[in-house]
Protein backbone atom coordinates (compact mmCIF):
# COMPACT_ATOMS: atom_id res chain seq x y z
CA UNK A 1 0.00 0.00 0.00
CA UNK A 2 2.84 2.38 0.87
CA UNK A 3 4.53 1.72 -2.48
CA UNK A 4 1.21 2.24 -4.29
CA UNK A 5 0.69 5.55 -2.46
CA UNK A 6 4.19 6.72 -3.33
CA UNK A 7 3.60 5.84 -6.96
CA UNK A 8 0.35 7.84 -6.98
CA UNK A 9 2.09 10.82 -5.40
CA UNK A 10 4.92 10.62 -7.93
CA UNK A 11 2.50 10.37 -10.85
CA UNK A 12 0.43 13.27 -9.51
CA UNK A 13 3.57 15.34 -9.04
CA UNK A 14 4.77 14.53 -12.56
CA UNK A 15 1.38 15.41 -14.08
CA UNK A 16 1.31 18.65 -12.11
CA UNK A 17 4.84 19.56 -13.25
CA UNK A 18 4.06 18.76 -16.90
CA UNK A 19 0.83 20.76 -16.67
CA UNK A 20 2.62 23.72 -15.12
CA UNK A 21 5.35 23.64 -17.79
CA UNK A 22 2.68 23.45 -20.50
CA UNK A 23 0.90 26.50 -19.07
CA UNK A 24 4.19 28.42 -18.90
CA UNK A 25 5.06 27.38 -22.47
CA UNK A 26 1.68 28.52 -23.80
CA UNK A 27 1.92 31.78 -21.84
CA UNK A 28 5.38 32.53 -23.24
CA UNK A 29 4.17 31.74 -26.76
CA UNK A 30 1.18 34.07 -26.39
CA UNK A 31 3.35 36.85 -25.00
CA UNK A 32 5.81 36.41 -27.85
CA UNK A 33 3.01 36.58 -30.41
CA UNK A 34 1.69 39.89 -29.11
CA UNK A 35 4.99 41.46 -28.07
CA UNK A 36 7.32 40.38 -30.88
CA UNK A 37 7.42 43.90 -32.33
CA UNK A 38 9.14 44.97 -29.11
CA UNK A 39 11.72 42.21 -29.56
CA UNK A 40 12.38 42.80 -33.27
CA UNK A 41 12.31 46.59 -33.56
CA UNK A 42 14.21 49.29 -31.70
CA UNK A 43 12.82 52.49 -33.20
CA UNK A 44 13.87 56.04 -32.48
CA UNK A 45 10.75 58.21 -32.63
CA UNK A 46 11.11 61.84 -33.67
CA UNK A 47 8.71 64.79 -33.39
CA UNK A 48 7.24 65.89 -36.70
CA UNK A 49 9.03 69.23 -36.45
CA UNK A 50 12.49 67.66 -36.04
CA UNK A 51 15.04 69.15 -38.43
CA UNK A 52 17.46 66.72 -40.13
CA UNK A 53 21.01 67.93 -40.68
CA UNK A 54 23.49 66.40 -43.13
CA UNK A 55 26.65 67.68 -44.85
CA UNK A 56 25.08 67.13 -48.28
CA UNK A 57 22.08 68.88 -49.86
CA UNK A 58 18.90 66.86 -49.32
CA UNK A 59 15.13 67.03 -49.38
CA UNK A 60 12.77 65.67 -46.76
CA UNK A 61 9.94 63.62 -48.26
CA UNK A 62 6.57 62.65 -46.86
CA UNK A 63 4.00 60.08 -48.02
CA UNK A 64 0.39 59.85 -46.84
CA UNK A 65 -0.72 56.24 -47.21
CA UNK A 66 -4.27 55.15 -48.03
CA UNK A 67 -4.81 53.49 -44.65
CA UNK A 68 -3.94 56.68 -42.76
CA UNK A 69 -0.30 55.84 -42.09
CA UNK A 70 2.50 58.23 -42.98
CA UNK A 71 6.01 57.54 -44.25
CA UNK A 72 8.85 60.02 -43.86
CA UNK A 73 12.26 59.91 -45.48
CA UNK A 74 15.23 61.76 -46.95
CA UNK A 75 16.30 62.22 -50.55
CA UNK A 76 19.77 63.23 -51.73
CA UNK A 77 20.39 64.27 -55.35
CA UNK A 78 23.68 64.78 -57.18
CA UNK A 79 24.27 66.43 -60.57
CA UNK A 80 24.16 64.02 -63.52
CA UNK A 81 23.54 61.02 -61.30
CA UNK A 82 24.02 57.45 -62.50
CA UNK A 83 20.73 56.52 -60.87
CA UNK A 84 19.33 56.22 -57.37
CA UNK A 85 20.06 53.89 -54.47
CA UNK A 86 16.82 52.95 -52.70
CA UNK A 87 18.15 52.04 -49.25
CA UNK A 88 16.01 49.86 -46.95
CA UNK A 89 17.49 50.22 -43.48
CA UNK A 90 17.83 48.02 -40.43
CA UNK A 91 15.48 47.61 -37.49
CA UNK A 92 16.92 50.28 -35.18
CA UNK A 93 16.97 54.05 -34.75
CA UNK A 94 15.77 56.34 -37.56
CA UNK A 95 16.98 58.02 -40.73
CA UNK A 96 18.35 60.73 -38.43
CA UNK A 97 21.40 58.52 -37.90
CA UNK A 98 21.12 56.19 -40.89
CA UNK A 99 21.26 59.15 -43.28
CA UNK A 100 25.03 59.34 -42.82
CA UNK A 101 25.36 56.35 -45.15
CA UNK A 102 24.32 58.59 -48.03
CA UNK A 103 27.98 59.58 -48.34
CA UNK A 104 28.88 56.06 -49.52
CA UNK A 105 26.63 56.49 -52.55
CA UNK A 106 26.46 60.18 -53.48
CA UNK A 107 30.26 60.06 -53.61
CA UNK A 108 29.95 57.37 -56.28
CA UNK A 109 27.59 59.44 -58.39
CA UNK A 110 24.23 58.09 -57.21
CA UNK A 111 21.22 59.82 -55.75
CA UNK A 112 20.22 58.33 -52.41
CA UNK A 113 16.76 57.68 -50.99
CA UNK A 114 15.84 56.27 -47.57
CA UNK A 115 12.65 56.17 -45.50
CA UNK A 116 11.73 55.16 -41.98
CA UNK A 117 9.40 52.23 -41.44
CA UNK A 118 6.17 52.93 -39.59
CA UNK A 119 6.83 53.65 -35.93
CA UNK A 120 10.36 54.90 -36.67
CA UNK A 121 11.42 58.53 -36.85
CA UNK A 122 8.54 60.66 -38.16
CA UNK A 123 6.75 57.73 -39.82
CA UNK A 124 3.48 56.76 -38.18
CA UNK A 125 0.92 53.97 -38.35
CA UNK A 126 0.35 50.28 -37.80
CA UNK A 127 3.22 48.01 -38.84
CA UNK A 128 3.09 44.43 -40.12
CA UNK A 129 5.03 42.33 -42.61
CA UNK A 130 2.52 42.97 -45.38
CA UNK A 131 2.37 46.69 -44.62
CA UNK A 132 6.16 46.89 -44.75
CA UNK A 133 6.10 45.34 -48.21
CA UNK A 134 3.21 47.51 -49.41
CA UNK A 135 4.84 50.72 -48.18
CA UNK A 136 8.17 49.82 -49.76
CA UNK A 137 6.45 48.98 -53.06
CA UNK A 138 4.47 52.23 -53.03
CA UNK A 139 7.71 54.17 -52.64
CA UNK A 140 9.43 52.13 -55.35
CA UNK A 141 6.66 53.11 -57.75
CA UNK A 142 7.15 56.75 -56.74
CA UNK A 143 10.84 56.43 -57.61
CA UNK A 144 9.92 54.76 -60.88
CA UNK A 145 8.14 57.95 -61.90
CA UNK A 146 11.44 59.82 -61.49
CA UNK A 147 13.88 57.18 -62.79
CA UNK A 148 13.92 54.41 -65.32
CA UNK A 149 14.03 51.03 -63.57
CA UNK A 150 17.41 50.37 -65.16
CA UNK A 151 18.71 53.21 -62.97
CA UNK A 152 17.17 52.08 -59.67
CA UNK A 153 19.43 50.15 -57.27
CA UNK A 154 17.59 48.43 -54.41
CA UNK A 155 19.77 47.97 -51.34
CA UNK A 156 18.70 46.22 -48.14
CA UNK A 157 20.78 46.33 -44.98
CA UNK A 158 20.25 43.79 -42.15
CA UNK A 159 16.48 43.65 -41.44
CA UNK A 160 15.87 45.66 -44.60
CA UNK A 161 17.52 42.97 -46.73
CA UNK A 162 14.36 40.87 -46.69
CA UNK A 163 12.16 43.83 -47.61
CA UNK A 164 14.59 44.71 -50.41
CA UNK A 165 14.48 41.12 -51.72
CA UNK A 166 10.67 41.26 -51.79
CA UNK A 167 10.68 44.56 -53.72
CA UNK A 168 13.27 43.29 -56.23
CA UNK A 169 11.12 40.20 -56.80
CA UNK A 170 8.11 42.37 -57.69
CA UNK A 171 10.01 44.72 -59.99
CA UNK A 172 12.96 44.92 -62.39
CA UNK A 173 15.56 47.21 -60.83
CA UNK A 174 19.09 47.62 -62.13
CA UNK A 175 20.43 45.45 -59.31
CA UNK A 176 19.81 44.24 -55.78
CA UNK A 177 22.44 44.71 -53.06
CA UNK A 178 22.07 42.79 -49.79
CA UNK A 179 24.23 43.99 -46.92
CA UNK A 180 24.45 41.45 -44.05
CA UNK A 181 21.25 39.62 -45.06
CA UNK A 182 19.37 36.77 -43.40
CA UNK A 183 18.37 33.63 -45.29
CA UNK A 184 14.88 33.99 -43.90
CA UNK A 185 13.64 35.85 -40.86
CA UNK A 186 12.20 32.65 -39.42
CA UNK A 187 15.55 30.88 -39.72
CA UNK A 188 17.26 33.81 -38.03
CA UNK A 189 14.81 33.97 -35.11
CA UNK A 190 14.88 30.19 -34.64
CA UNK A 191 18.47 30.53 -33.35
CA UNK A 192 17.07 31.86 -30.06
CA UNK A 193 13.43 30.82 -30.27
CA UNK A 194 13.85 27.25 -31.49
CA UNK A 195 11.72 25.91 -28.62
CA UNK A 196 8.76 28.11 -29.56
CA UNK A 197 6.12 27.09 -32.13
CA UNK A 198 7.36 29.76 -34.55
CA UNK A 199 5.40 28.27 -37.43
CA UNK A 200 2.19 29.42 -35.72
CA UNK A 201 3.18 32.53 -33.77
CA UNK A 202 5.84 34.32 -35.84
CA UNK A 203 4.21 37.30 -37.59
CA UNK A 204 7.34 38.25 -39.57
CA UNK A 205 8.48 35.39 -41.78
CA UNK A 206 10.14 37.38 -44.62
CA UNK A 207 11.40 34.51 -46.77
CA UNK A 208 14.34 36.18 -48.49
CA UNK A 209 15.48 32.86 -49.96
CA UNK A 210 12.12 32.40 -51.67
CA UNK A 211 12.02 35.98 -52.96
CA UNK A 212 15.45 35.66 -54.56
CA UNK A 213 14.28 32.72 -56.64
CA UNK A 214 12.18 35.08 -58.75
CA UNK A 215 14.52 38.09 -58.73
CA UNK A 216 15.72 38.64 -62.31
CA UNK A 217 18.30 41.40 -61.80
CA UNK A 218 21.94 40.93 -60.70
CA UNK A 219 22.27 40.23 -56.96
CA UNK A 220 25.25 41.38 -54.88
CA UNK A 221 25.67 40.02 -51.35
CA UNK A 222 28.06 41.58 -48.81
CA UNK A 223 28.59 39.88 -45.44
CA UNK A 224 31.12 40.03 -42.62
CA UNK A 225 32.71 36.69 -41.73
CA UNK A 226 32.51 37.46 -37.98
CA UNK A 227 28.90 38.65 -37.93
CA UNK A 228 27.38 37.42 -34.66
CA UNK A 229 23.92 38.93 -35.16
CA UNK A 230 23.17 37.54 -38.62
CA UNK A 231 25.63 34.71 -39.22
CA UNK A 232 27.88 34.78 -42.28
CA UNK A 233 26.35 31.45 -43.29
CA UNK A 234 23.04 33.18 -44.12
CA UNK A 235 24.60 35.38 -46.80
CA UNK A 236 26.65 32.47 -48.11
CA UNK A 237 23.57 30.25 -48.46
CA UNK A 238 21.70 32.95 -50.34
CA UNK A 239 24.64 33.23 -52.72
CA UNK A 240 25.03 29.49 -53.21
CA UNK A 241 21.37 29.15 -54.16
CA UNK A 242 21.61 31.94 -56.75
CA UNK A 243 25.07 31.65 -58.30
CA UNK A 244 23.63 32.24 -61.77
CA UNK A 245 22.77 35.85 -60.86
CA UNK A 246 24.63 36.57 -57.64
CA UNK A 247 28.07 37.70 -56.59
CA UNK A 248 29.37 37.32 -53.04
CA UNK A 249 31.68 39.70 -51.21
CA UNK A 250 32.87 38.27 -47.86
CA UNK A 251 34.42 40.92 -45.61
CA UNK A 252 37.08 39.05 -43.64
CA UNK A 253 36.80 39.87 -39.93
CA UNK A 254 33.76 42.07 -40.44
CA UNK A 255 31.03 42.04 -37.81
CA UNK A 256 27.45 43.20 -38.14
CA UNK A 257 27.84 46.91 -37.50
CA UNK A 258 31.42 47.69 -38.46
CA UNK A 259 31.60 46.89 -42.19
CA UNK A 260 32.08 50.57 -43.19
CA UNK A 261 35.37 50.47 -41.24
CA UNK A 262 36.80 47.96 -43.76
CA UNK A 263 38.36 49.09 -47.01
CA UNK A 264 37.15 45.81 -48.56
CA UNK A 265 33.57 46.93 -47.97
CA UNK A 266 34.07 50.20 -49.84
CA UNK A 267 35.99 48.40 -52.58
CA UNK A 268 33.03 46.07 -52.99
CA UNK A 269 30.59 48.97 -53.22
CA UNK A 270 32.83 50.73 -55.72
CA UNK A 271 33.00 47.62 -57.89
CA UNK A 272 29.26 47.01 -57.68
CA UNK A 273 28.14 50.58 -58.35
CA UNK A 274 30.89 51.98 -60.54
CA UNK A 275 32.43 49.08 -62.42
CA UNK A 276 29.07 47.57 -63.28
CA UNK A 277 28.05 50.93 -64.76
CA UNK A 278 31.24 51.07 -66.83
CA UNK A 279 30.68 47.52 -68.08
CA UNK A 280 27.16 48.43 -69.11
CA UNK A 281 28.36 51.54 -70.94
CA UNK A 282 31.03 49.56 -72.82
CA UNK A 283 28.59 46.92 -73.92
Amino acid sequence: MLIYALILISVHSLVYTIGLLAVIYVAISILFYFLQDFFFFRPEKLPTNFQYKYPFPFEEVHFDMEDGGTINGIYFEVPNSLGVVYYLKGNSRSVKGWGKFARDFVGKGYDFFMVDYRGFGKSRGKRSEQILFQDAQHIYKWLERKYSEKNIVVLGRSFGSGVAARIASWNSPKMLILDSPYYSFKKLISRQGFLLPLRFILRYNIMSNQFLKIVQCPIHIIHGTKDLLIPFSHGKMLYEENTDRAQFYPIEGGRHNDLPEFSEFHNALYHILTESFKEKKVS
